[in-house]
């Protein structure tokens, strides 16, 4: 038998975990995670905003495994995965074991202060595009990882789970993981363990109300179900809690709007943004893990320290933020859309400030708070019945239905400007 450690947590008291699963969070690579801010610099406006990405992930892997557990619970529920997936129960351990670490680990690949350094990603020479954290953290699993997780005694004498298939239920790579790729759902989708840890989490430590929902019913409540296109399986919410995700996307929603899309917020990670630049230009690719790994937010507060000649490092040191001027409608009216008003607007506004030559940031906060099966990513909640056929969300509650993507744009200068550009526009 495994010895099992407990660490207390603020929102679920107790976390548990065994030997192997210790000696991954003791690695070095996952211990990174103490220094990289879960909300980059939100804390110079929410001061309790100081909480890490090692928090979360702890987090994470807590809540996924609440949320297999809550399914293989059920008798149905079992039936359908051994008639869908060829589940079998015998290997139900190991299946959980993966989803643990897959959740565990889903975020060790986070830069310097989480999402508000992603712009600074290189571009993929194989595709072209920008890294994606995604890409470190299956590098890291691979790479630095790879001996804690597959030479492990408990995991050699019992599970084999390699890193290859951990780093396929995060990517969604159904080629090494098959039918088993199902599980990811648990890690990302639009009824996730990360979305429902992060929203409880943020808004802890930020104050505020906007991301509490009733977690109890929502592990009671979630099961699976048919697609009723494809017949393929789904996770869903029992028809009798379908309020309960009607809840997880108004505060998804309430959190981004009044949280992470704020104000002064926003114009933190602007100026984090300009000092990076200045800094580093660019952050180390996947192929220079060393690197990479050297730059967490310490690091970074070292280079704002030792500068004597960044602008952007000692107004972040002497919080002196970016003011905005101008900012469009949350939610702006059709008239608005029709005429082009806002956009003409911002164009006039920049155009002054040209003039002026007034140094200016124009940003533009977008949201999707939730996809409809339109669309080509996500599948929408499914609402699933005693007869386990399955309905999106969006026909159950309006005001789901009802929630608009958000695109609201600010332009901001540097606040010995703000005055002068309020003059002019």
């Amino acid at each position: 038998m495994s010895e099992v450690y407990e660490i207390r947590d603020p929102i679920y008291g107790f976390i548990t975990f065994d030997e192997w699963e210790k000696d991954i969070i003791a690695h070095p690579v996952f211990q990174r995670l103490r220094r990289i801010r879960q909300l980059a610099l939100t804390e110079m406006v929410y001061p309790g905003a100081t909480h890490t990405r090692l928090e979360h992930s702890l987090g994470v892997m807590h809540l996924a495994t609440k949320m297999y557990d809550a399914i293989i619970r059920d008798d149905e529920n079992k039936r359908l995965l051994k008639e869908k997936l060829q589940y079998k129960e015998a290997g139900s351990e190991r299946d959980r074991h993966l989803v643990r670490l897959s959740a565990l680990l889903h975020d060790v690949g986070q830069p310097c202060f989480s999402h508000a350094s992603e712009d600074l990603f290189e571009n993929n020479p194989l595709t072209g595009k920008a890294y994606k954290h995604e890409d470190y953290t299956v590098e890291l699993i691979k790479g630095p990882l790879r001996e804690v997780i597959e030479n492990h005694n408990l995991n050699k004498n019992n599970f084999k789970i390699t890193s290859d298939e951990i780093s396929a239920l995060i990517q969604g790579n159904p080629s090494i993981l098959g039918k088993k790729i199902f599980w990811k759902v648990i890690i990302s989708s639009q009824l996730d363990a990360d979305r429902a840890d992060y929203l409880f989490r943020d808004s802890l430590h930020t104050g505020v109300k906007y991301g509490l929902y009733d977690l109890d019913r929502l592990l009671v409540t979630i099961t699976l179900g048919k697609d009723p296109e494809t017949d393929d399986i789904v996770l869903g919410v029992k028809e009798g809690g379908w309020h309960v995700a009607e809840s997880l996307i108004t505060a998804r929603y309430q959190t981004f709007s009044q949280v992470y899309f704020h104000k002064t917020r926003r114009a933190y990670d602007i100026m984090l943004q300009q000092f990076l630049v200045e800094i580093i230009k660019k952050l180390p690719p996947p192929t220079k893990l060393d690197e990479f790994l050297e730059l967490d937010d310490y690091a970074v507060w070292h280079m704002m320290r030792e500068s004597n000649s960044s602008y952007w490092a000692k107004s972040i040191l002497k919080r002196s933020h970016l003011r905005k001027i101008h900012e469009t409608k949350d939610v702006p009216v059709q008239k608005d859309i029709e005429n082009n008003n806002e956009t003409e607007k911002a164009t006039k506004i920049i155009k002054l400030l040209d003039s002026k030559n007034i140094w200016y940031r124009e940003d533009c906060a977008k949201g999707v708070w939730y996809k409809l099966n339109n669309e080509e990513s996500d599948k929408e909640i499914w609402i699933i019945s005693k007869e386990r056929t399955s309905s999106p969300l969006s026909q159950y509650s309006r005001i789901v239905k009802s929630l608009s993507d958000s695109r609201q744009t600010r332009i901001y200068v540097k606040p010995q400007d703000e005055k002068e550009a309020k003059s002019i526009i």
